[in-house]
């Protein structure tokens, strides 16, 4: 089973000038937890605190959970589902069943289009908000660029899903460095795209977002829950 090392948590929600504000508990948290220990972690962190300019309600918290010494190592989907199940459990995590939700973000790459297995992880995952990206993360990065859709997703698309390695690159990931000068795994600055998160928003809506058809098409639903998240008005 997963061993139980401390988790570390990045929020901005004790960023407050008063301590009477400080007082006041969210309404809701959401949970990110995801597969990769650079990049999404980079891009999640800046999303946070980027906070006030996407005018998420007050009462909302967005928290990264960063997975700490060696859960560092935890990633395949089925995995981080556990994970996160067991951290519903932690009441120093104060996770509230009712309101709280768990958002876990995984690339369907790894699945190489055996739908059984990626079912049963979908099903598995019932219960939190999955965020998926066929083939992977940088399909959604890209999606931060004005018109990347036209220019260089959609033109591209079967290779993009074919995804291969070419040197020590995969398909879109050269595509994504190519675009936009940052090797995702290695520059923070990837995190700095979380400002256009209102352009890859509107062009997620291009690609297919629903995670129950990701095999075989060019997917993300990230943007899609953080609009979600940016629309919850901390009522039920």
């Amino acid at each position: 089973g997963i061993a139980m090392a401390p988790i570390r948590t990045y929020t901005d929600w004790n960023k407050r000038p008063s301590d009477q504000e400080d007082q006041i508990e969210p309404y809701r948290k959401y949970f990110f937890i995801c597969e990769g220990s650079n990049t999404e972690v980079w891009y999640f962190k800046k999303l946070i605190d980027l906070r006030k300019q996407l005018r998420i309600h007050p009462l909302i918290d967005i928290r990264l959970m960063e997975k700490t010494e060696e859960d560092k190592t935890v990633s395949n989907p089925k995995a981080l589902i556990k994970f996160a199940e067991k951290q519903r459990g932690i009441t120093e995590n104060k996770f509230d069943q009712k309101h709280d939700k768990m958002v876990i973000v995984f690339d369907v790459d790894i699945y190489k289009g055996d739908l059984t297995k990626y079912n049963e992880i979908i099903k598995l995952g019932d219960g939190n908000l999955l965020a998926v990206t066929n083939p992977s993360f940088e399909l959604f990065l890209l999606l931060h660029y004005e018109n990347s859709y036209e220019e260089l997703i959609k033109p591209n698309e079967e290779e993009i899903l074919r995804n291969k390695k070419t040197g020590k690159r995969r398909y879109m990931a050269a595509l994504f460095t190519d675009k936009s000068g940052i090797n995702p795994k290695e520059n923070p600055a990837v995190g700095d795209l979380a400002a256009n998160i209102d352009i890859a928003t509107k062009q997620e809506k291009q690609i297919n977002q629903d995670i129950h058809k990701a095999m075989g098409n060019l997917t993300s639903n990230i943007a899609a829950i953080i609009q979600q998240i940016r629309n919850d008005q901390a009522l039920d």
